[in-house]
């Protein structure tokens, strides 16, 4: 027993000495140095030796330098710049698809980049751009990666400023790691910065691999993203339309299709381009997402939730999904399915504190009080001075009948928000069970003062009123209502019952032939009370 002890402390003590040394971001100004010797300037030359163009570049080994492609497209030759010094480069290999050429250029100086992984980021991150614009001096842009595009290794777009001439330089980490090679896009006047991930690089192969034909798979996908964050979806309908002609086999061209359509609010054309999509790329977590919630959008929540769980097969630990999986098994009244797919979204993200909410939703649609009670109270552990919170757990133990804890709640709920006038007619109807008629009376007010055409609120104030025996109140409250629906058959109901308590039979029998066009069960039940056989 003792020896188990100690190997089990031993093999703690092991498994923490081979822990790695946490890594510490540099500064900007840190960065700068540590990368600012690899940053090239690159020249395209005609076939006179005149320049034809210029951007960035970066040395990813000695006398090898990386860029984009074009930068250097359609150069007869090339020169590779350093500061004061100068060398001729050669064109080692071409990828047009990826927008990525390696030059040679033996004899440039500079200590090459270190190489990180654009796969290994996250949205936040800080980055820097480091690139010559118009082959002047270097400079550094610092920001953050703003969404990370497509597949793994994926395309980084950032708030990193690039200049135009910083093409081709480099995108880099916290701790000064080469992650990607910058590229800029312009649209409608607005710059949308990108970054090729540093993965291709060694991707490409030596030789040229020039694109078949229009544009580059990488270059339909940065307007793509472009004209997304733009949100100018008839021009993204017309560039996908034109992508899938192009490249009829390119799934990333049918998902832009399908967003297009989505925002538009064409679905069923949307569900026709993801499901192309699919075909191609069955494993595309993302496009399944999209397409679920397209399905949800025409209520079709049956395929909405296959779709969400081709997600999660894929990705079993998306607590997002899990999350819109709960919501199309609530539209169908599935609660125990909603509940299973709510737990799984607080067993993977504890902190998604506002699942509670909707858990506590479903359990109260099953009759399982004392849970929902459990689940508002988790999440006002949470947020105390969440006002729907305290209104919800409010209904729940309305449920329970135990009132005095629901006034309790819903005097939570208006201390925080006061104006809220569902609150108010809720504390009224609450007081109302308890017979606490004129508390009730003022809450109904409260709640009228806010919304004074809320015909609901006035029947409930006629109904205490009447259980005052202030019958001409209540007559008022329930002509109120009528006067905002003249076809609401409680109300005719409620005021002919009124009216005959109060001595008025005549003006009774007139609610009774009003109702009879509204709800002759209702007419034929309150002409018997008027009228006992």
């Amino acid at each position: 027993m003792a020896s188990s002890v100690i190997s089990t402390a031993l093999a703690s003590l092991l498994s923490l000495a081979i822990l790695p040394i946490p890594a510490y971001a540099l500064t900007p100004g840190q960065v700068f140095t540590k990368v600012k010797d690899a940053v090239v300037v690159v020249k395209t030359l005609d076939t006179k030796g005149k320049l034809k163009g210029q951007g960035s570049g970066v040395l990813i080994s000695p006398g090898r330098v990386a860029t984009n492609c074009h930068v250097v497209e359609g150069g007869a030759s090339f020169k590779v710049t350093r500061g004061e010094q100068i060398v001729t480069a050669t064109l080692y290999a071409e990828d047009g698809d990826k927008d990525i050429c390696l030059l040679d250029a033996n004899g440039i100086g500079g200590e090459p980049a270190q190489l990180g992984k654009a796969a290994t980021l996250k949205v936040g991150d800080p980055v820097y751009a480091v690139g010559a614009p118009k082959g002047l001096e270097l400079s550094l842009s610092d920001g953050i990666v703003a969404q990370l595009r497509g597949g793994s290794p994926p395309l980084i777009q950032t708030t990193a400023a690039i200049s135009p001439g910083s093409s081709g330089g480099g995108l880099f980490d916290g701790e000064g790691r080469l992650v990607g090679l910058t590229t800029l896009y312009v649209e409608g006047g607005q710059s949308l910065n990108f970054a090729m991930p540093a993965e291709w690089i060694g991707e490409v192969k030596p030789g040229r691999k020039p694109i078949a034909k229009g544009h580059s798979p990488t270059e339909w996908s940065k307007r793509a993203f472009a004209l997304q964050d733009l949100k100018d979806w008839r021009g993204l309908l017309d560039w996908s339309r034109k992508w899938t002609k192009s490249d009829p086999k390119d799934a990333d061209a049918w998902y832009f299709l399908g967003s297009a359509y989505q925002e538009l609010k064409r679905s069923e054309d949307a569900v026709a381009a993801y499901r192309q999509a699919l075909r191609i790329n069955p494993q595309d977590a993302v496009v399944w997402s999209f397409l679920g919630s397209t399905y949800a959008d025409l209520k079709r929540y049956e395929d909405a939730i296959a779709a969400y769980r081709q997600v999660l097969r894929i990705k079993p630990e998306d607590a997002g999904t899990w999350w819109n999986l709960g919501f199309a098994y609530r539209d169908l009244n599935r609660y125990e399915d909603a509940i299973d797919a709510y737990r799984q979204v607080l067993r993977i993200k504890p902190e998604y504190g506002g699942v509670w909410i909707f858990l506590g939703s479903a359990y109260r649609h099953l009759k399982r009080y004392e849970e929902a009670i459990d689940a508002y109270r988790q999440l006002l552990r949470i947020n105390s001075e969440d006002a729907l919170v305290w209104t919800s757990l409010g209904f729940a133990y309305v449920d329970l009948k135990r009132y005095e804890e629901a006034i309790a709640a819903y005097r939570q709920a208006l201390r925080i928000n006061p104006e809220d006038a569902d609150t108010w007619c809720s504390l009224g109807v609450a007081y109302a069970d308890l017979n606490r008629y004129e508390d009730a009376i003022d809450a109904f007010r409260q709640a009228l003062r806010i919304i004074p055409e809320y015909a609901f609120v006035w029947i409930n104030l006629g109904t205490a009123y009447g259980n005052l025996k202030r019958h001409e109140d209540a007559i008022d409250a329930f002509r109120q209502a009528l006067r905002i629906n003249p076809e609401n058959a409680n109300a005719w109901y409620n005021l002919g019952v009124a009216y005959a308590l109060s001595g008025n039979r005549t003006a009774a029998l007139n609610a009774v032939r009003e109702l009879r066009r509204l709800d002759p069960e209702q007419a034929e039940k309150l002409f018997n009370w008027i009228v006992p056989r």
